[in-house]
């Protein structure tokens, strides 16, 4: 029997999302999260008959036409146009991962109870995730300013029988799927729309992705460089503790901890060296990939704040019988953490590119470019170009996004974040890493050979051994393009418990 994740206050954390994203368990309200929907909406409809006063999104336009009163026989439209107006991305499909994750961040928001949405609206989200039905979200089209609207609007749009889903990948219309499952399109109430479309569910599902993504390339970063190292005849000195605790940043200290745990056994990093020093992108592993570690954790602290909260607007407070309208859609927080991610995932790229260049510089005993006959072959001369073209595009997508703004809204939305932009090149630029990474690996894996008969550690040995059923040592110039492929492919393939990953 498939177990079930209930959705309630329980505060959400990555090891959490990651079992969720990799047990593919299905989702259901608490009947705390229940009570909260259902008071809240109660309250909502009760304050509609009693106030006569205009209350922003609820019985008024949006955005610069907040002034605009609606009368209550026009509000089931009025929300429905909204979805209708704001659903207008454009670009690349966003992956159906993270229009996954979306979903679930959204009931999540929704679940706390100030949102004002029927309980009925939530369960038909629930639905969709539960059957793998996942509305067809663009990549463009959100500032990250009043939440991510035009994203959300798609997400939501099934909702009413309109826009488009995935489904068993392939991609069909809402009003199909809606009779295939015998759904009859919500109707909306006040509020929901607003509800549904503001928030930071797209900004905040990539965040979550990537911080899942990123903490595994910082894993393979340190296990990759640890071949790297010992490939190249480098020395263990540097990673010495007494070095980092004089220095005591944590990400250092448990970098070099994990190099030296690698290495345990290791003829050739043990043996006596001719040379007194080793260039820095292998002296350097700790400080770098340390720094990128606590990048990590920076991100994490914001990102799993942000899954935890209520980002719609305007924000109902049924126990202070308060309605406000305020900011809490904006994306600052989680622009400025993409941006930092950004920069801290590239320089991983950047360092590994730089151990791959070592490799084939035919210093240390190594071959040019680890090739029998260089000249005749070429070996691994290109893999460094194309590390080091991927690295140079890495360096344009990590100019900040969060620095710009623009006005939208006839003025009244006059700053935004940029989140939404800044979470699409922190995507591209995360999985580039990810081939930087195989690249080097490929390179490391090529060098040990010429390292036989002394050998690694036993741990490092284990994993070149699995590798090397995947990409073999290569004897004369081939199609390594293949090899790069296969090099990714294996790397997605590694499966790494959460008390290794999160640390």
């Amino acid at each position: 029997m498939q177990s079930i994740h209930y959705i309630d206050s329980k505060w959400l954390d990555l090891n959490i999302i990651n079992d969720l994203v990799l047990s593919s368990k299905k989702i259901e309200l608490s009947e705390g999260a229940k009570e909260r929907i259902i008071n809240c909406r109660a309250y909502l409809d009760e304050k509609m008959k009693t106030n006569k006063n205009p209350i922003y999104g609820i019985n008024t336009g949006f955005g610069s036409l907040y002034n605009v009163k609606i009368s209550n026989k026009n509000l089931t439209k009025l929300q429905e146009n909204l979805m209708l107006s704001h659903a207008c991305g454009t670009g690349d499909y966003v992956p159906q991962d993270i229009v996954k994750l979306m979903l679930f961040l959204k009931i999540q928001s929704l679940s706390y109870g100030h949102s004002g949405v029927q309980l009925e609206t939530v369960n038909r989200l629930i639905d969709f995730y539960n059957n793998d039905i996942l509305p067809v979200v663009y990549t463009q089209g959100s500032l990250g300013a009043s939440g991510d609207l035009a994203p959300l609007a798609h997400l939501a749009l099934p909702l009413i029988g309109k826009g488009e889903v995935w489904h068993k990948d392939k991609v069909v219309s809402a009003s199909e799927i809606c009779k295939k499952y015998d759904w009859q399109p919500i109707q909306l109430q006040s509020k929901e729309g607003l509800a549904l479309l503001n928030g930071t569910q797209f900004m905040s599902a990539y965040g979550v992705h990537l911080l899942l993504k990123s903490y595994r390339l910082s894993y393979f970063a340190d296990l990759i460089g640890a071949i790297s190292l010992d490939a190249f005849d480098g020395r263990i000195e540097p990673f010495d503790e007494l070095v980092h605790l004089v220095r005591p940043h944590n990400g250092q200290i448990k970098t070099a901890a994990r190099i030296k745990e690698f290495l345990e056994g290791s003829e050739l990093i043990t043996r006596k060296k001719k040379h007194v020093q080793d260039p820095y992108s292998f002296r350097c592993i700790p400080q770098v990939h340390g720094a990128t570690k606590d990048t990590l954790e920076f991100v994490a602290k914001t990102f799993i704040t942000e899954i935890n909260s209520v980002t719609d607007n305007p924000n109902i407070f049924t126990k202070d019988d308060k309605i406000i309208s305020g900011g809490n859609f904006h994306g600052q927080p989680l622009a400025l953490a993409f941006d930092y991610l950004k920069i801290a995932m590239a320089e991983l790229g950047n360092i590994s590119e730089r151990r791959t260049f070592q490799l084939v510089s035919g210093s240390r005993g190594l071959p040019n470019f680890l090739v029998d006959n260089p000249g005749l072959n070429s070996g691994f001369m290109i893999p460094q170009y194309t590390a080091a073209s991927i690295v140079s595009a890495n360096k344009q997508l990590a100019t900040p996004a969060s620095v710009d703004s623009i006005v939208s809204s006839n003025g009244q939305e006059d700053h935004v974040s940029m989140g939404a932009n800044a979470a699409t090149q922190a995507y591209s630029l995360t999985y580039n890493v990810e081939r930087v990474l195989a690249i080097e690996l490929m390179n490391a894996s090529q060098a040990m050979h010429f390292r036989n008969p002394a050998k690694t550690s036993k741990f490092l040995n284990m994993f070149l051994k699995a590798y090397q059923v995947v990409v073999p040592f290569i004897k004369e110039d081939k199609f390594l393009h293949e090899d790069i492929v296969s090099s990714i492919s294996f790397l997605k393939s590694v499966n790494i418990d959460n008390e290794v990953l999160f640390i």
